[in-house]
């Protein structure tokens, strides 16, 4: 589905220029200082909502990456990543927070769909590189209420809707790279990552080729009742923080920090590699390594992406 590191120097160019031929790219110009404008970048974010009343979530399935966040009271938050095929749907979606500002800078001015954020934190959005898409922002029938869910868990999406056009190109600056079952790694079926108010167990299914994914207990599916599932799933540690925004109960909103270096496990056929993470800075994607140096190839499909504290 992606290309691999290696093959995206060598290709860059031509692809590039291929893409353009085949008018597969945005519609989208520069402005004044060189910037991408009109639909955004190569990408489409979108923050999720992920407590008990917002599931069975609605387009997460057809992420290319989904990052799972700590949020206030312990808590998670997911943010979804599409450049491949974007559902006709996703929600519910929730608002944003300081944490997306650096994650999403690796990416070409990525569209960021969201309910809203904290009053202090907006400014921050919209100085930031990207196509922020608040329904105040986007076309009208871009967002929907759906009557059957309570609120505030009941706001959906409809990507088509926004004029964006993502392209598998938009997730070559993640860092990732992909190929073949590194050598090495342990053998492990099962694992569980641990917020202080949430939890996720992925299991691999060996006869899907696939890792299944349940949270806070229950085995999470589509609303089409399909098993949510990822191909990698990577484990991060990172330094996690409280930031200076809060929520209206006065819950401090942590802060994940991306960039930087530290450890991860990475989960790949059925096998868990311990990884080295790199990030120079917020315009770099973020390397995974064996912890000889060597790349750490991840299988192709879904990556879900769990930042934990380190």
């Amino acid at each position: 589905m992606w290309r691999a590191k290696t093959v995206v120097s060598a290709v860059a160019a031509v692809g590039a220029a291929a893409v353009l031929a085949a008018g597969c790219t945005l519609e989208t110009g520069r402005d004044g200082d060189g910037k991408r404008s009109g639909s955004g970048g190569r990408v489409l974010a979108v923050k999720i909502d992920n407590v008990g009343p917002a599931r069975p979530q609605t387009g997460l399935d057809a992420a290319d990456v989904v990052y799972v966040e700590q949020v206030e009271a312990g808590l998670s938050r997911l943010m979804a990543v599409y450049a491949t095929k974007p559902p006709p749907v996703v929600g519910p979606v929730r608002s944003a927070r300081e944490t997306d500002l650096d994650l999403l800078r690796q990416f070409d001015r990525p569209a960021l769909a969201f309910s809203g954020a904290q009053g202090k934190l907006l400014p921050l959005i919209d100085a930031a590189p990207l196509r922020p898409l608040p329904p105040g922002k986007a076309p009208d029938k871009a967002y929907y209420r759906d009557g059957g869910r309570p609120a505030p868990h009941n706001l959906y999406l409809r990507p088509g809707e926004l004029g964006a056009r993502p392209e598998a190109s938009g997730l070559d600056s993640t860092g990732f790279t992909f190929g073949p079952r590194p050598a090495g790694g342990t053998p492990e079926t099962r694992r569980t990552v641990r917020f202080p108010s949430a939890r996720f167990t992925f299991t691999w299914v060996e006869y899907e080729g696939r890792w299944h994914i349940a949270m806070d207990g229950t085995p999470a599916r589509t609303t089409a009742g399909k098993a949510l599932s990822a191909a990698t799933v990577v484990v991060q540690r990172v330094d996690i923080r409280d930031s200076r925004f809060h929520d209206r109960s006065g819950n401090s909103s942590p802060l994940t920090r991306t960039v930087g270096s530290g450890t991860a496990r990475v989960l790949r056929d059925g096998r868990s590699y311990e990884a080295r993470w790199e990030r120079g800075s917020a315009h770099d994607g973020t390397e995974f390594s064996t912890p000889q140096g060597k790349p750490l190839d991840f299988a192709k499909g879904p990556v879900w992406v769990v930042f934990t504290k380190a």
